[in-house]
């Protein structure tokens, strides 16, 4: 939000730059440098807000035992008219080109540049799940059909990255790393399925924190965006006549 309020007052400022507006209290182009001026150091606060860091109480998820620490994260949930086996199925076959505005957005997260199969470059002729769990995601967890965890390092030491395994999840890392750890979860409620999803992202040291706090603050509407997204491409798929 810090982020965001920073971004619309910079760019008031540089549209009163071209146009004062008297009334507005700016009736001077040097008056409206400093409403950019201040519309950056809101910008740059927000990039240096701490992340404070979030614990779960008890284990009651399979995302719990994986990501049971963390600093950054996002849930979205969804009531889809299906029994949480046709669901479950559902999250396990929906492809990227299933996801409204999933390729436009991975495609500007990647600069439009071609990389190999991967999240941020997903075909259409394998789900997504498959696609991420493929390249750079390991699935963590698949319990048929309530729970699926997928995970991944978003953030590692130079020299120290590249695929990783499930034990890295569960095992003390040298410092400068950031794990994400994502979950679907499926709960029947009489009428059908109540289907959430959650990011975790812990980093574990001061710089790594500071590091994908900048990069979280500026992708988390466009993947906020995507989850919601996600989750109705599952229900469309669930939904639909066999």
């Amino acid at each position: 939000m810090v982020l965001y309020l920073g971004v619309a007052i910079a760019v008031a400022g540089f549209i009163l730059v071209v146009r004062p507006i008297p009334r507005l209290g700016v009736p001077t182009r040097a008056r409206a440098v400093r409403v950019v001026a201040a519309g950056v150091a809101v910008v740059a606060i927000a990039f240096i807000l701490p992340a404070p860091e979030s614990r779960i109480g008890r284990v009651e998820t399979r995302l719990d035992e994986f990501a049971p620490v963390w600093q950054f994260n996002e849930r979205h949930t969804i009531h889809i008219a299906a029994p949480p086996a046709r669901v479950f199925d559902a999250i396990k076959r929906v492809r990227a080109d299933e996801i409204t505005l999933f390729l436009t957005l991975t495609w500007i997260r990647r600069g439009g540049r071609p990389l190999p199969e991967g999240i941020l470059n997903a075909g259409a002729h394998k789900s997504i799940i498959d696609i991420a769990t493929d390249s750079t995601f390991v699935r963590l967890a698949e319990d048929d059909p309530r729970e699926l965890v997928v995970g991944t390092v978003v953030g590692a030491p130079p020299g120290m990255g590249g695929r990783p395994t499930s034990e890295v999840f569960q095992k003390t890392l040298p410092p400068g790393f950031a794990l994400a750890t994502m979950n679907f979860l499926v709960t029947a409620d009489g009428t059908g399925s109540i289907v959430s999803t959650e990011t975790r992202v812990f980093a574990n040291s001061p710089r790594a924190r500071r590091r994908f706090a900048a990069y979280w603050r500026v992708i988390y509407p466009g993947s906020a965006i995507i989850r919601r997204m996600w989750l109705r491409a599952i229900e469309r798929r669930a939904t639909r006549p066999a």
